[in-house]
Order: structure tokens, then C-alpha cells, then sequence
């Protein structure tokens, strides 16, 4: 029997005098084990050969381990962590991207209950002077650190050797430099009474990992992500995508690790399902999307995961090449996006694209959450809506009225107990985790039809006629105007209007001038190219009320910078670093005199 795709959910709706809501689904959070160690054991016995991961070699061949291979490994290097001295107080720190080594490290902290630290690549080889990683290690006081090659991460593994108490921690590479163990030395102990007596110790509490936040709003912080966290939110996911119980996902996933989304939405959803994840080394960018379309192509998923500007880029590419389509989404169940909200126009172009080139609908969904919050918290359920959904079973989501929307609150078994280093979670009276996230209903008489993300009360702003602007909103109008802007960033704060910075497309900005040019500055020459940018604000702006309407808009000829901060490993946009490293460009859009690289609406 073929499972639905979906599982419908009604939703409880509790309305409180002072205008208050909280929002839960009827159905509640089904049993589930007690520890993602004991998954991996499980699918082990029960589907030994069954390939858990895959990575592509050097020559391109994949390479992969199955659960039974998985397991013993993780047994192995759990047996020589224990031996070295790691506990729960002892990490992990991992300072290389996504790999067969880098999982099974993971799931040997995950067996004996050690502490896995993925930290963000860029830390390690995108910044001159490594503060934020000294100040990681600091916090995190690791009893290792693995590193894919330890030539290119020599001054990274001198920064946490040194910021180390001591001066003296184990580094573990794949390919060793001096005075560090080989990877492959970690696997050579055999497990004895030390392995069954820790993994017989973790509980649900026990702290499987310690993720970073991506620091986008604020310091990052080390939440603490526990298995009862991460081991209830996979539940949460079986529970509203049932087809999960018979049909084990194939997952072809670059996200990194470092961040919730990759290391513990889709990582997990493979494991808690006995399904398989294929190591995709490629990104969504001019340099490395390539690799992704590969990837895609060798083993199309039966989950899609990305982030919408990887979709993005996805569409161009499917829209040029339908048979690469037809290929990509021959398996797929559902294209999932999280982490920034879709334009509405490439949402219908997604779905329209993945339908008529897979000859089947297939639903694109939205989901949304938080590194403290395991990470999904609401999903659309595969519902038509867009949005971000309802919340997940188990979930109840507090929604309290804060200027243009409702500031949204989380509680729930997949909620952190708090940070490293004794820093206290924002809760309120009632134990719910203040997001800072703005939302709200797509129908405040109808709360099935879920929620809308409004943005990050902390990125809104006043102008200086004390009106506030919702940049979710009106970002979202210039992105659903047109195809050719890729991402913005707004701006107004005691300003008498709002403007903005942005990116353009380099493919629609071609199919719109029957181009073929990789350099956006030449494009942006074109005058038919400005004519179409400014018709897309005048349209944006006709949706808007006038004190949100985007009055300048200027085009910048590169992308975000990543060594500035600009944008995350995700491909998320940092709107702080933007600002911040173009200050001049931000005064040019408010001069008097209107600079010829300015595109103002059509009419103004």
C-alpha cells in the first residue's frame, strides 16, 4: 500500500482576552525512541545493508557506508574517544564541512554520549583572525578536533589548540599533519565494557550536539540540542508526512552540518527513517552549482530540500533543459524549502516546472523554526497556502500581538534547555521560547490555513514619520514582482523613505536580453534591463501603502561576500554585514541628486 503523501491536522485555536492566540494541532506527539543512537541501532539490525551516506571521490564515483558499517565504525571511534577521555564535558569540535568522517564521528558521539560540535567552515578558512572560532573553542572546551586535511586547516587547529586550556587536545585529520592521529587510527579500537556502559547512560536529555547560531542577529550562541529535541521533531516530521513509514527518503543534500537545518532536519530525517542521504559537495553559486546539478542528476531525491535561492537557481536551469527536470524530479514526493521565505513567483514556476517535466503534482512546502527549536516547529503540510504552515504535533505555537504582526512564541519537547555556558533561553511566564520572529495568519477566522512569516521583529524598522515597516512584507512584494531580483535588502531606519540594495539574476537578465554575459556589471548597462527593474518596483509599490513603498532601489554588480559576512553557509543574507560594509552606497541612495546605477519605480 502506497502512503499519502500528507496527513491532515486540525488545528486548536485558543483566543485569550488581551488578544493573545495559541495554536496546537489535535493530534498529539506519538512515542518515539529515546536517543538517536539508539535509531542507528535499530535500522542496523533491521536494515543492515541499506546505504546510510554516500560521497563522491575524487574520480566522481560514490562512495558510501550502510547502516551495519555505520554502526560498527561509530563503535570504534566511540571506543578510542572514550579511551582519550571524552565525555559529556569533553566534545568534539569539527572543523571541516559535510563527509563520510564527519558522520561518523557524529554518530559516535551520538552512541556513547559525547558531544558533537560541527562549526561553520567559514570560522575556520574565511576569517584572518579567527575570533569567533577562539572564542568557540573557548566556550566549548573540546576534548578533540577533527579536520578533513590538516595542511589547509593549520591555522584554524592552531587557534583551538591554543584557545584550548592547556595548549593540548587531540587533533584528528583524514590526511594528518605532524603530531596529529589519522582518522583512520580513530577507527582501530575495538568497543569494550567502557562503550556499553557510556551508551547505556544516555538519556533523552543527554546533549547530542552543540550547534551555533549563524550569528546573522546578534553573537552566536552554542544551543544545546538534546536527543529528546532532536529525536521528538523527526517524530513531529513522520507524523505529518506518513508515507515517511513505508518509504525510506533519498535525500541529495548540500547544506552544511554546522546549521540546524542541514546537521539535524535533513541529516535525521534520513536516519530516524532508515533512509539515505548523498553527500552533494556543490552549493547554490555562480562556482559550484555545477557540482549540485550533478548530484542531482546521479541520485534524484525523493525529499527536495534546499534553500529558495538554490530553487532559484534550480528553475533556471530546469526552464533551459526540461529533460533535466524530468530526471531530477522522477522520485520526488515534495520540494521542501526553509529558512527565508519563497517569492510567490517562483513558487508557481517550482511547482509548474516539477509537474510538467515529472508528469505528477508535486506540492511545494514551507516549513519553519529555529536552531533552538530542533528545527521545524510549523509546516504548510502540503497545504496550497503559502506560508510557513501550522504547528507541528506536539508543538503550540504563542502568537502575541507586536506592532505590524504577532511576535511568535514556541514550546515543546523539541525546544532547547538553554545555551552553553549557562546563558538563559528567552522564555516568557508560561515557558514558551520568544523567537523574535514576526508572523502572521494567512485567515485570522480560519487558523487551519496557518501562518505567514513577517520577518524578525529586530530587522523592522521606524521611518522618521514614526511609521513601522514590515521588511518581510515588503521584500516579499519586490521579489514577487519579478524573477529578476534574486534577493534585497531594505533600509529606512529615521529615513524618510525606504530603499533598497539588491542582487539580480544572472540567467533571467540574460533571457530578458537574449545575452549570454557572466559579468552583471555589463548587464546592468542595458537600459531595457533598468526599464524592466523599475516596472517591477512601480508594481511591488502599487501593492504597498505609500510609507512602504521602495522609492530607490540600487543593483550591486557583485554577490554577497562571504569573507564579510554577508551571507551565511546556508545562503542566507546577512542584512547587518550588507549595510554595514557599504555604508557609502546606503548615503548615495539618499543624496538629492539620483546616481545614474539607481533604479527608481516607473512614474516617479
Amino acid at each position: 500500500m502506497t502512503l499519502a503523501t500528507f496527513t491532515h491536522h486540525d488545528v486548536l485555536d485558543e483566543e485569550r482576552p488581551d488578544g493573545t492566540r495559541v495554536l496546537r494541532t489535535a493530534e498529539p506527539l506519538a512515542a518515539h525512541p529515546d536517543s538517536l543512537g539508539e535509531v542507528l541501532r535499530y535500522w542496523a539490525e533491521r536494515t543492515p545493508d541499506r546505504v546510510l551516506a554516500a560521497e563522491r571521490d575524487s574520480t566522481g564515483q560514490w562512495c558510501s557506508s550502510s547502516y551495519a558499517d555505520s554502526s560498527a565504525r561509530a563503535l570504534r571511534i566511540a571506543a578510542s574517544l572514550l579511551d582519550r577521555g571524552l565525555d559529556g564535558t569533553r566534545p568534539v569540535m569539527v572543523l571541516s564541512g559535510n563527509s563520510l568522517e564527519h558522520l561518523m564521528i557524529t554518530l559516535a558521539c551520538y552512541t556513547v554520549g559525547i558531544p558533537v560540535v560541527p562549526v561553520s567552515v567559514a570560522y575556520s578558512l574565511r576569517s584572518g583572525d579567527h575570533e569567533r572560532l577562539r572564542a568557540i573553542t573557548e566556550l566549548v572546551t573540546p576534548g578533540a578536533v577533527y579536520a578533513e586535511d590538516g595542511e589547509t586547516y593549520r591555522q584554524a587547529l592552531r587557534t583551538v589548540v591554543s584557545a584550548t586550556a592547556g595548549g593540548c587536545v587531540p587533533v584528528v585529520s583524514r590526511s594528518p599533519g605532524e603530531g596529529q592521529l589519522s582518522y583512520e587510527e580513530l577507527c582501530d579500537t575495538e568497543p569494550a565494557e567502557a562503550v556499553w556502559r557510556a551508551r547505556r547512560a544516555v538519556t533523552p536529555e543527554t546533549v547530542a550536539k552543540i550547534l551555533f547560531t549563524s550569528g546573522s542577529t546578534g553573537t552566536p550562541k552554542g544551543v544545546r540540542n538534546t536527543h529528546r529535541m532532536l529525536c521528538a521533531n523527526q517524530q513531529m516530521l513522520r507524523q505529518i508526512w506518513p508515507f515517511l513509514a513505508e518509504e525510506p527518503p533519498v535525500l541529495t543534500d548540500w547544506l552544511p552540518w554546522s546549521h540546524t537545518f542541514g546537521g539535524n532536519h535533513n541529516l535525521h530525517l534520513a536516519l530516524y527513517n532508515g533512509g539515505s542521504i548523498h553527500l552533494d559537495d556543490g552549493k547554490p553559486s555562480d562556482a559550484d552549482f555545477e557540482r549540485t546539478i550533478e548530484a542531482l542528476r546521479d541520485v534524484p531525491p525523493t525529499i527536495c530540500v534546499n534553500v529558495p535561492s538554490g530553487y532559484a537557481m534550480l528553475a533556471d536551469r530546469v526552464e533551459r533543459d526540461p529533460a533535466l527536470g524530468e530526471r531530477i524530479f522522477s522520485a520526488a514526493r515534495i520540494l521542501l524549502y526553509a529558512g527565508a521565505d519563497m517569492p510567490g513567483e517562483l513558487r508557481t514556476r517550482l511547482a509548474r516546472l516539477a509537474s510538467t517535466t515529472s508528469g505528477r503534482d508535486i506540492a511545494v512546502v514551507s516549513s519553519w523554526g529555529a536552531t533552538e527549536t530542533g528545527p521545524a516547529a510549523t509546516s504548510t503540510h502540503g497545504r496550497a497556502e503559502s506560508g510557513i504552515g501550522i504547528p507541528l504535533p506536539g508543538v503550540s505555537v504563542k502568537l502575541v500581538p507586536h506592532g505590524t504582526g504577532l511576535e511568535t512564541r514556541v514550546h515543546g519537547p523539541s525546544v532547547t534547555p538553554g545555551y552553553l555556558g549557562g546563558r538563559s533561553l528567552d522564555l516568557d511566564e508560561e515557558g514558551y521560547y520568544r523567537t523574535g520572529d514576526l508572523t502572521r495568519f494567512v485567515d485570522e477566522n480560519v487558523p487551519g490555513r496557518g501562518l505567514v512569516f513577517e520577518g524578525r521583529a529586530a530587522e523592522n524598522f521606524k521611518l522618521s514619520n514614526a511609521t513601522w515597516i514590515s521588511t518581510a512584507r515588503v521584500r516579499r512584494s519586490l521579489l514577487d514582482a519579478t524573477a529578476l531580483i534574486t534577493d534585497v535588502v531594505l533600509l529606512g531606519t529615521n529615513r524618510p523613505y525606504v530603499v533598497a540594495l539588491g542582487w539580480i539574476s544572472l540567467d533571467q537578465a540574460n533571457e530578458l536580453l537574449g545575452t549570454s554575459s557572466s559579468d552583471i556589471a555589463e548587464l546592468l548597462g542595458h537600459e531595457t534591463l533598468r526599464k524592466a527593474l523599475a516596472e517591477a518596483l512601480r508594481e511591488a509599490n502599487a501593492e504597498s501603502a505609500p510609507s512602504a513603498r521602495v522609492r530607490r532601489f540600487l543593483p550591486l554588480a557583485g554577490p554577497p561576500r562571504i569573507e564579510a559576512g554577508e551571507i551565511t553557509d546556508k545562503g542566507y543574507v546577512n542584512a547587518t554585514a550588507v549595510v554595514d560594509n557599504r555604508a557609502e552606497l546606503v548615503e548615495a541612495l539618499y543624496r538629492d541628486h539620483v546616481a545614474p546605477s539607481v533604479v527608481t519605480p516607473i512614474g516617479e
